[in-house]
């Protein structure tokens, strides 16, 4: 089983890409998965939607998110990381999520969200997400989510740096859904391998 992690800040070094590290880190201690694989979207390398991602001789297109492709193809469930800016979900990570569709890369595998805020926020992006970041990617977001407050006092690989109280409790509730995670993930093999769930019927949602 492979779990696929995207920080989805566009700065370099974040509080998202450290809070990944641990996700990481917890999910191959714990034994949850068999690899990760971890996508940092710092810097925003990945240029803006257009038509061009859908044509196959477009060869810019294909050489940049083809590696992804295969990376995503690969994985049974996600975890999506996302920072709270001014309300809402950063740019880049919308515009991660609009170039997957067609090709079936995220469709009908599940996704934990957790989201990133530097003081008490961090609510706005999960509603965000849950209402638009799914529709013809087909990503299935698990009910459960995890919101990482007064991010800058936790996870930090210095333990003095961190509040234990807050440590505990979202270390604990972290693993609580990353277990589910797997088994959301082990489970939709099946809707996957059904052959109910073609996209050549319905390329896109309602």
């Amino acid at each position: 089983m492979q779990i696929g992690i995207i920080s989805g800040s566009h700065r370099p070094d974040s509080q998202s890409s450290k809070v990944g590290r641990h996700i990481e880190q917890t999910l191959t201690q714990q034994a949850l998965c068999d690899r990760c694989w971890f996508y940092d979207l710092g810097g925003n390398p990945l240029p803006l939607w257009e038509e061009g991602v859908w044509d196959e001789d477009n060869q810019h297109w294909q050489q940049l998110l083809q590696p992804l492709r295969e990376e995503l193809h690969r994985c049974d469930g996600l975890v999506i990381i996302s920072p709270e800016w001014h309300g809402m979900v950063p740019a880049g990570l919308k515009n991660f999520l609009l170039m997957w569709a067609a090709g079936g890369e995220l469709a009908h595998k599940p996704a934990l969200i957790v989201t990133v805020s530097a003081s008490a926020g961090g609510a706005y992006p999960v509603a965000e997400l849950r209402m638009s970041g799914y529709k013809n990617n087909r990503l299935c977001f698990l009910p459960e989510h995890l919101i990482v407050r007064n991010v800058g006092s936790v996870f930090n690989a210095d333990s003095k740096d961190n509040d234990p109280r807050s440590q505990q409790y979202l270390s604990d509730r972290l693993l609580y859904c990353l277990r589910l995670l797997r088994e959301y993930a082990l489970a939709l093999r099946q809707v996957r391998d059904s052959g109910n769930a073609s996209l050549e019927v319905y390329s896109t949602g309602m």
